[in-house]
């Protein structure tokens, strides 16, 4: 890994069952120097103890305050010269946090890089496995540059996050807060990259009502807003087919709640 100063941040809420495949994999990964901080979003489960057990940093805050505001809490008490950002239900590669941070030590004009889920997701049943090899295929098809951010398992320079002011814990507290800041990272002219040869497990499992609920409500609902007041760049997470997806969506989800 080159010679940046990382810290990994993973905001958790109530992910106790993911942590100990999450940290265990980041701990492997990283060189001993490698800042790990896990911010317990007010969880209802025994998430912070669980960190704690790897010996990670833990900030445990009283009160939920959403993924944005956990993440910036993270960011705030890192040290790092980059910010890595990995969600708690992901498990990386040996090596997806160590490239991650090589595109930004070689590329100076690259201000942010994310990867993608690899093709092997670990939830059982046909609804988690189509709905994580889709996300993989997304990014797979993806444009190298982005104009989006992934917390999912992506890396910023801290300055760049700093000038940002960091995620929304405002309109986008609980959703696309690292897709919003994607947007005005670009809008100030530094550059995102996608890499999707950088991959890292997602752990999620899915019911067809969290995925409807989740791509109407947390999705498309949010987005449809950002993409009106900001008329981005049309890439990965607005293409035609991408609008497709979220009208069926939104037309299933309103045929579910009738029924």
């Amino acid at each position: 890994m080159p010679d940046l100063h990382v810290s990994v941040i993973v905001a958790v809420h109530d992910g106790a069952s993911f942590l100990p495949s999450c940290l265990g994999a980041l701990t492997a990964a990283g060189r001993p120097d490698t800042e790990i901080i896990v911010v317990d979003d007010a969880s209802h489960d025994d998430s912070a103890a669980v960190a704690a057990r790897y010996g990670v940093r833990v900030i445990r805050l009283e009160h939920n305050v959403g993924a944005a505001g956990a993440r910036n809490r993270g960011a705030r008490a890192a040290a790092g010269d980059v910010l890595v950002f990995i969600d708690a239900d992901v498990e990386v590669a040996r090596d997806t946090v160590e490239r991650l941070v090589s595109v930004l030590d070689r590329r100076p004009d690259v201000a942010a890089v994310f990867g993608s889920y690899d093709a092997a997701p670990r939830a059982p049943g046909l609804v988690s496995q189509f709905r994580n090899l889709l996300h993989h295929f997304v990014h797979q098809q993806g444009d190298a540059e982005a104009s989006t951010f992934w917390t999912g398992c992506g890396a910023i320079r801290r300055a760049v996050f700093e000038a940002s002011q960091g995620f929304d814990e405002g309109r986008h507290a609980r959703s696309i807060e690292d897709i919003e800041l994607g947007y005005r990272v670009r809008a100030a002219g530094q550059r995102i990259v996608l890499d999707p040869t950088i991959q890292a497990t997602h752990l999620k499992r899915w019911t067809l009502w969290s995925v409807l609920w989740t791509d109407a409500m947390l999705r498309a609902l949010p987005w449809a807003r950002l993409v009106l007041e900001r008329r981005p760049p049309t890439d990965l997470n607005i293409r035609l087919n991408q609008r497709v997806s979220v009208a069926l969506t939104l037309s299933a989800l309103i045929r579910t709640r009738r029924s």
